[in-house]
């Protein structure tokens, strides 16, 4: 997914001391010293999405802080330790890792009042896969995803995938292409989440009110301003939120949120702004109300091979060798973020340090494969500007200008939802910020979505045989830790590549406002909700 990430990754919630003792003391505690409001409302920091809020439309961090409450998949991950437990699903058992027998709860309710019953599921990923949504590539492991899944200029010749078997109104069966033991997992990712009837009867409708069965439902979008929700009270899971509106308030500015969480006009932001980063700043403003998690991803900075000139992997080892991630991440990051050299997650099962040969600083090794490259011209690095994404990658350039003697620019976008339109449609005029969270806790899910010929955040249009046949045979290796070594060999393979580069890695400072008693950060880079408590003014 389109944002940012331990073995599992751990949701610090934090309080105040008073608090924690008034919290302790039973129910007689007053308003103002730490009772909590269930009807209060949630400021959230926000950035425009891509898409319109469809589960199988969305991987980027702006929608998905809007979709995640609203959907709910047939697993869920904990907020505080990300393992994974059944949230819509009674049961997932499978004898083969290759035929799954899916039941689901019953009694379940869609927003508009409908049950939440076992074709909701297979419709819905059906529709994913005809419709070549964001997302589709994600089902490619089911058996006759090639036939329902268009092909560039081409008609699928079905508009379903014969592995999905309707067995009864709460059962279905999912047949896979091979074996694959990541799938009882892969399926708490939201592209996985069900649809209601009434999106196959107006998709249009629904894309501008979605229908969702999660814990809050969809009340009012307006573009570039918010997104708001209220809570769902009829809402069964085990994840409910402790607070009645959500708004999702879009910014340009990290800065501007960072100064309305401390006025109390915003209530949460995910990561805190170089500002409030330099000299450590951010400790006297936060106090306690700093927010601490451990997060499951990586920044990398990918080089389109369709770019000219760029599809040259001596000028990417000299790219990556120029970056001074030690100095970058200490000087303008202050250590809230730390080097990365790899393309795993620390904490994901399978990380090993030092996968990429070529994701240290060496000016002398990197002139060298500059000039063996015989690269002209000038580079460039687009991202959207805000969030805070604007000042490491303008040092990134600096530090590969005073190297390669190279001129390098960053070039911002208007906003992340203009910057992943370019991405996505292959028009990128040279590099491009690629951060990448974790959808769920597993070495798959940061190969195959982004290295995979096709895959579906494959920003640098990387494409290798060698590498899809390797994740091809991870994929279908029963064992877990046996696929875990096949998935390593891959990993190999792309970092002697160097498709893109990984940068750094983000430890996970959050804040909150005054407003809240307590708040979470969980291993997908955004707010826990159902940690959140408000405090009655």
């Amino acid at each position: 997914m389109r944002r940012s990430r331990r073995l599992w990754a751990s949701t610090v919630v934090v309080t105040t001391l008073a608090l924690v003792v008034a919290a302790c003391g039973g129910s007689g505690s007053k308003a103002g010293a730490g009772e909590v409001d269930p009807d209060g409302t949630v400021t959230v920091y926000g950035t425009e999405p891509e898409n319109t809020l469809i589960p199988a439309n969305i991987n980027d961090l702006g929608g998905t802080k809007a979709l995640q409450p609203m959907f709910a998949a047939l697993v869920g991950f904990k907020g505080d330790s990300a393992q994974p437990y059944n949230l819509m699903a009674e049961s997932i058992t499978t004898s083969d890792s290759k035929v799954y027998d899916i039941k689901i709860k019953q009694g379940w309710k869609f927003h508009d009042g409908t049950e939440v019953k076992a074709h909701n599921f297979i419709d819905a990923w059906n529709y994913a896969v005809h419709a070549n949504m964001l997302n589709a590539a994600f089902f490619n492991n089911i058996q006759g995803y090639s036939e329902a899944h268009p092909e560039k200029g081409k008609t699928a010749p079905s508009d379903k995938m014969s592995g999905l078997k309707e067995l009864g109104d709460y059962e279905f069966q999912v047949t896979l292409n091979s074996p694959f033991s990541v799938f009882a997992i892969k399926v708490g990712y939201t592209a996985f989440a069900p649809l209601p009837d009434s999106f196959f009867k107006d998709p249009d409708a629904f894309a501008r009110h979605p229908i969702g069965n999660g814990s809050m439902k969809f009340v009012e979008r307006t573009p570039n301003q918010n997104i708001k929700l209220t809570r769902f009270d009829d809402y069964k899971g085990e994840d409910k939120v402790h607070f009645k509106d959500l708004n999702v308030k879009i910014y340009i500015s990290q800065e501007t949120a960072y100064q309305d969480l401390l006025s109390g006009k915003l209530d949460f932001v995910e990561a805190l702004p170089p500002s409030a980063l330099a000299g450590d700043k951010y400790k006297a403003d936060l106090k306690d109300n700093l927010v601490n998690g451990h997060l499951l991803g990586i920044n990398a900075i990918a080089v389109p091979s369709y770019v000219p000139g760029y599809n040259n992997p001596d000028l990417r080892k000299a790219i990556s060798l120029a970056i001074n991630r030690e100095e970058i991440t200490k000087t303008v990051m202050h250590d809230v973020y730390v080097p990365a050299d790899g393309y795993v997650s620390p904490g994901i099962p399978g990380f090993r340090q030092g996968v990429c040969k070529f994701c240290h600083f060496d000016p002398a090794q990197a002139k060298t494969y500059f000039q063996k490259s015989g690269f002209t011209g000038n580079l460039t690095i687009a991202s959207n500007a805000d969030g805070g994404r604007k000042e490491p990658l303008v040092a990134a350039c600096n530090s590969i200008h005073n190297v390669l003697g190279v001129q390098c620019d960053f070039v911002p976008a208007t906003d992340f939802g203009q910057f992943r339109g370019l991405v996505n449609a292959r028009k990128l005029t040279g590099m491009g910020r690629s951060d990448w969270a974790a959808d769920y806790p597993s070495i798959e899910d940061f190969l195959n979505p982004l290295y995979r010929t096709d895959g579906s955040a494959n920003d640098s249009a990387y494409s290798n045989p060698a590498v899809d046949k390797i994740l091809e045979q991870a994929d279908s290796t029963a064992d877990k830790d046996a696929a875990i070594k096949v998935y390593q060999q891959a990993e190999d393979l792309i970092a002697q590549d160097l498709p893109s580069i990984p940068v750094w890695s983000e430890k996970g400072a959050a804040a909150k406002s005054k407003n809240l008693k307590t708040a979470g950060v969980d291993f997908r880079r955004m707010a826990d909700y159902p940690s959140i408590q408000v405090l009655k003014k």
